[in-house]
């Protein structure tokens, strides 16, 4: 199954293959809708239609996995597809059972070693980088347009994000904070930020999701292939 998921998530909305055979991702739904109920199906295919490319979530050096973990879980809850992680300089974000059996396998996960990278292939799909840092020439929150195709950065749980990522931004944003303290812990803030980001989106354009019809057959493919138990069996029986 990891090799097949591997497969789906690198083609996106291009045909799957299965055994050297190439399956559309309608194909691949259904054959795999009579294996789940009807309302399961149901729900992956309203989270389907919540999705969106255009507000992808970063994380830079973070070390508990536990926040790596709830960053996760409320980027997905809010409809925020993809997810990178930057490995900070002096530590690597152990991948582990915690993450793979949650929040992960519904996300587009990339991994990078340093920030230039992550930004690189950011821009290379016309992301604007905005990270949450309280910088010199950060603005509130509430100034960023995320009806723009942005990814949102959020940094290390102690010392925020690095300089190499500050340089790497093309914006800095704050959460005011009218009480006494005066930051949130980092998966609180990403769950803060992601949602007014959503919110946001909302006000602006009226709508968050922004999938296109091939991207949404393909992302319920990918779906129900993790849905169901066996999928790469009944795959492999099915083009036999």
């Amino acid at each position: 199954m990891r090799d097949l998921l591997k497969t789906a998530s690198a083609q996106r909305a291009r045909p799957f293959e299965v055994e050297g055979v190439r399956l559309a991702p309608e194909r691949i739904t259904e054959l795999l809708r009579p294996h789940m109920t009807a309302a399961r199906f149901a729900r992956i295919d309203e989270v389907v239609r919540g999705r969106t490319y255009a507000l992808a979530t970063v994380v830079e050096g973070l070390v508990n996995t536990g926040n790596v973990s709830a960053v996760m879980r409320s980027a997905e809850a809010l409809g925020s597809q993809r997810f990178h992680i930057v490995e900070g300089e002096n530590n690597r974000y152990k991948h582990s059972q915690r993450t793979s059996q949650g929040a992960e396998k519904w996300l587009d996960v990339w991994r990078w070693p340093a920030p230039a990278a992550c930004a690189a292939r950011l821009r290379d799909h016309d992301y604007r980088v905005v990270a949450a840092c309280p910088s010199e020439d950060a603005v509130p929150i509430g100034e960023i347009d995320f009806s723009r195709r942005t990814a949102l950065v959020v940094g290390n749980e102690a010392e925020g994000i690095s300089e190499a990522m500050r340089a790497e931004a093309d914006r800095c944003c704050v959460i005011p904070t009218p009480g006494f303290t005066e930051s949130f812990n980092v998966s609180v803030a990403a769950a803060v930020a992601l949602y007014h980001a959503r919110q946001d989106r909302l006000r602006r354009q009226g709508e968050h999701a922004d999938l296109s019809e091939s991207e949404q057959a393909a992302l319920r493919a990918r779906f129900c292939m993790r849905s169901v138990g066996r999928a790469d069996e009944i795959l492999r029986r099915a083009v036999r």
